[in-house]
């Protein structure tokens, strides 16, 4: 049975551990930087991985000497964090790495960060599929797999949520790690409303964290401040793992990276989960901070798939985005998409009950248990007007929508026309991107956008692609919002198609046919920063 043993240095916890298959036993040894004042310092953080690697490798080392007998004649391979993270610390960790492995005669295994967090709550669950939500310091996003890769759904259009969260705890004065302090201080405060900024499976946190500086400024309890970031950032992490697990049609979905520790976020997605009729899982708290045990465990499955990397191509690489790692030790697609049923649809945040033969859809904005009660209903109430207005005007413009019949923001419902034979989801086809990348042409020119254009929010038949679901559209004549438009569905596309390159491509060509070419322009400066990287 393979026994590896894994190296973790990625930002501020030297870590090291050793997994053992026959047993699915993990034994870690970390020591985690504690800068004096401020965030991580990264010359200061360095620094302590010189010191504290050797020292929890060799704890290790112990171990397994005295529980499985020399490491040499013991393990398999050895495992390390190749990045994402921070340049000088995943640099020694890679030193030592191919220090240890060539004085045990051992293979390397290079390993992403980001998925050994996404892959440990699946070994640990037995889940098959899941949908992974990474909520760390420095990264937010959430994954699907399909063929063959981890893709990225949606993450964070600036920074990774422990970090936002880290940059008010450091206007506060408090002490890195900022979230547990928020989170101890949120428990005895009131909620205040902060900006919400979801753009279909994209989400942003520079506003709020704005937005909440501005209010401890003004005076506001800073307890009432952290109530109104926890409701409001989670509540964001929620909805879009919510969107993912309806665009993908999973019933799984697990938990990772460090503010998984938070309690109110746990409590967050079991919630949506139990009410979407959805399995959830977050490992114990010593596999969700930054650690070694998940490094080891990912370590030996790449091991047994015979993905191991020779010492002269095991450089680090800082900017390792997951869904650039081909996904070796599984089998099969991913998530077979569900049959529709003909009588009603569950959404991400609503409930649509079909009429066909009156040719009518009655569509209910759920109530989400989760949000705060006063977030909710303000969401509600927005996202129904905006659908309604938007539904009807881009008819207006010549864009296949249904006809509005009826609205009522204060309950979340409208009455729709019923349109359409299928969601473009389960009819992929050139033509209907294509469709859509006109239609979408034509609402940006009109000065407004969709929000959340996903194949889940298209419909089409036979003569004709309609767009539905405008909730979070809104006006605009920023280029950068009508890119990100783009960016969602092009996003989607990779997440489901079997062949996304061919369709992205036709849609681009369709969107520049009626759009303004400068959109795809910026479509193309989005992909090149580092988040997208």
């Amino acid at each position: 049975m393979t026994r590896v043993l894994g190296i973790e240095g990625t930002a501020w916890c030297a870590s090291a551990a050793v997994f053992a298959a026959e047993s699915d036993a993990v034994s870690i040894e970390s020591d985690a930087y504690q800068p004096d004042s401020g965030g991580i310092h990264p010359r200061e953080a360095a620094e302590h991985m010189r010191e504290a690697v050797p020292a929890v490798v060799e704890d290790v080392l112990d171990t397994v000497a005295e529980e499985y007998g020399p490491p040499a004649e013991a393990l398999d391979a050895i495992a390390f964090s190749r990045g994402p993270g921070l340049g000088p610390c995943l640099r020694i960790v890679g030193t030592a790495a191919r220090a240890l492995a060539g004085s045990l005669d051992l293979p390397l295994v290079g390993v992403n960060h980001m998925v050994a967090h996404l892959e440990i709550g699946r070994h640990r669950s037995g889940f098959e599929s899941p949908i992974c939500l990474n909520a760390s310091g420095a990264n937010a996003h959430v994954l699907g797999y399909h063929d063959g890769r981890y893709r990225v759904l949606g993450e964070t259009m600036d920074t990774g949520v422990g970090n936002a969260l880290d940059k008010f705890t450091r206007h506060v004065g408090w002490t890195h790690p900022g979230g547990p302090k928020v989170e101890a201080h949120a428990r005895e405060g009131e909620y205040v409303d902060l900006p919400y900024v979801v753009k279909g499976m994209d989400f942003s946190f520079s506003g709020i964290m704005s937005a909440a500086k501005q209010e401890y400024d003004a005076g506001t309890p800073v307890e009432d401040v952290c109530r109104g970031l926890e409701e409001t950032v989670f509540a964001m992490l929620a909805e879009v793992s919510e969107r993912a697990l309806s665009l993908t049609g999973a019933g799984e979905l697990v938990l990772g990276g460090g503010v998984a520790q938070n309690d109110r976020l746990r409590e967050m997605l079991e919630s949506m989960c139990e009410e979407r009729g959805a399995d959830f899982y977050a490992p114990e708290a010593r596999f969700l901070r930054d650690n070694a045990g998940m490094i080891a465990v990912l370590g030996a499955k790449m091991y047994e798939a015979g993905d191991t990397v020779a010492v002269e191509d095991s450089r680090v690489l800082p900017d390792f985005r997951p869904d650039e790692v081909p996904v070796t030790w599984r089998s099969g697609e991913g998530v077979e998409t569900p049959a529709a049923d003909e009588e009603r649809v569950q959404g991400a945040e609503a409930v649509v009950d079909l009429d066909d033969g009156a040719g009518r859809a009655y569509k209910r904005r759920l109530s989400k248990s989760y949000r705060h009660p006063e977030l909710d209903a303000r969401l509600r109430t927005r996202r129904t007007r905006s659908e309604a207005r938007l539904t009807s005007e881009a008819r207006g413009l010549g864009v296949p929508t249904p006809v509005v019949f009826d609205v009522d923001p204060e309950e979340g419902s409208l009455e729709f026309e019923y349109v359409g034979e299928s969601d473009l989801r389960d009819a992929l086809t050139e033509s209907g991107v294509r469709d859509v990348g006109r239609h979408l042409a034509r609402c940006h020119a009109a000065g407004f956008v969709h929000g959340d254009p996903t194949p889940r929010n298209v419909r089409t038949s036979e003569d004709f692609t309609y767009l539905i679901d405008f909730g979070l559209g809104y006006y605009t004549d920023d280029v950068e919002d009508y890119a990100m438009d783009l960016h969602v569905f092009e996003g989607a596309l990779g997440g489901t198609a079997d062949d996304p390159t061919a369709l992205v491509e036709a849609f681009e060509d369709a969107y520049r046919e009626v759009g303004d070419p400068a959109v795809v322009e910026q479509l193309r400066a989005i992909e090149g920063r580092g988040r997208y990287q």
